[in-house]
């Protein structure tokens, strides 16, 4: 049985990676994650009594910890979730995201570098070191061109500029050591499990609680959406039939504006919800000062992925829209118990 070291498999997508491979593949998973504000067991509680998911507390920037794991399961391959990801966190509080996105991969990188150097013949051909990383890295585009493997790094958030040197750090460690990696770069996610700060389910528990919904500037940013679970087989593609030192972009094919995705939001809402008294849902769409930095454009090209491995999404931005909306509205005590006193659906990233 293969076995793979996931980092933050807690989080919003590595816990729905964690949950889809083992589902669909016959593998153990030794998932490592600091359990961070957005990091949650609730998550995984459907995984209790699974002998094939082994959890493991702690940092990724801990050493002894990561070789102690590598010389005890003897995993084939990483898969690096760990990451503070949300860019209004990393306004207010950037020292975070080095800590754990830049110096966090590096003991990562050096933990398993040590460990497939120990490594002989098959076994050392098959070790891979996957690293997730986001199209955020590639900075803002104009109204036309897509984001490309061989597009330049122009990263413009404390977030986007940590994620980017960690991207670095992989390809180095691959160019300068032999180290056998490969990189994802993904677009805006969503789906079921995401923490609440994020724009789909703030909104959805704002709209259902009949608050504002705040809309940065004047709504017209643009971002490619891609459901969790088509990001998941992705990965899995990736890792399973990727070339060596290459990256892939994940792209959903659904480029929205953020008033696009808000309106379509509320639609869902007064159809799904029709007792709400907050309806029509739009009405509580709030204008308000935008983002500092806020990047105008993302858009993936995702044709590399699909032409090499064969991978294309499955979900629509509509129907992975229900989808969500519908577990959301299912599972409201999940988001109340982890939602613990420390985010209070307020407006971050104002720290200037």
């Amino acid at each position: 049985m293969k076995t793979l070291l996931v980092t933050g498999g807690a989080g919003f997508i590595g816990g729905n990676f964690v949950r889809r491979v083992l589902q669909t593949r016959d593998v153990r998973i030794i998932n490592l994650d600091a359990l961070t504000y957005a990091g949650n067991l609730q998550s995984l509680a459907d995984l209790d009594s699974n002998e094939q998911h082994i959890f493991v507390q702690g940092d990724i920037a801990d050493s002894k910890l990561l070789h102690s794991l590598f010389a005890q399961y003897q995993p084939q391959a990483v898969v690096n979730f760990a990451a503070e990801s949300h860019v209004d966190r990393s306004i207010d509080g950037p020292e975070e995201f080095l800590q754990t996105n830049v110096l966090g991969t590096f003991h990562l990188l050096e933990a398993a570098r040590a460990h497939w150097l120990e490594l002989q013949g098959m076994d050392k051909e098959a070790f891979r070191f996957l690293h997730v990383s986001t199209d955020e890295v590639y900075g803002s585009l104009g109204d036309s061109g897509l984001f490309s493997e061989k597009t330049p790094y122009a990263p413009n958030s404390p977030y986007s500029a940590s994620k980017a040197a960690s991207d670095h750090f992989v390809r180095a460690w691959h160019h300068t050591y032999g180290l056998p990696v490969l990189t994802t770069n993904c677009s805006n996610n969503y789906g079921p499990y995401q923490f609440p700060e994020k724009l789909i389910p703030l909104f959805i528990l704002n709209a259902l609680d009949g608050k504002p919904l705040p809309i940065y500037g004047d709504g017209s940013q643009v971002r490619d959406w891609l459901y969790v679970s088509d990001h998941c087989d992705g990965i899995s593609t990736v890792l399973e039939k990727g070339r060596i030192g290459e990256v892939y972009n994940i792209g959903g094919h659904n480029e929205k504006t953020n008033l696009e995705v808000i309106d379509t939001l509320c639609a869902l809402l007064d159809e799904l919800v029709p007792e709400s008294k907050h309806r029509p849902h739009a009405q509580l769409k709030t204008y308000v000062n935008d983002r500092p930095g806020h990047d105008q454009r993302y858009a993936i090209d995702a044709g590399k992925i699909g032409r090499e491995l064969g991978w294309q999404p499955q979900e629509t931005f509509v129907s992975g829209l229900r989808k969500t909306v519908q577990w959301y509205l299912a599972n409201l005590e999940w988001c109340r118990n982890v939602t613990d006193g420390s985010y209070r659906r307020e407006r971050l990233g104002l720290k200037l």
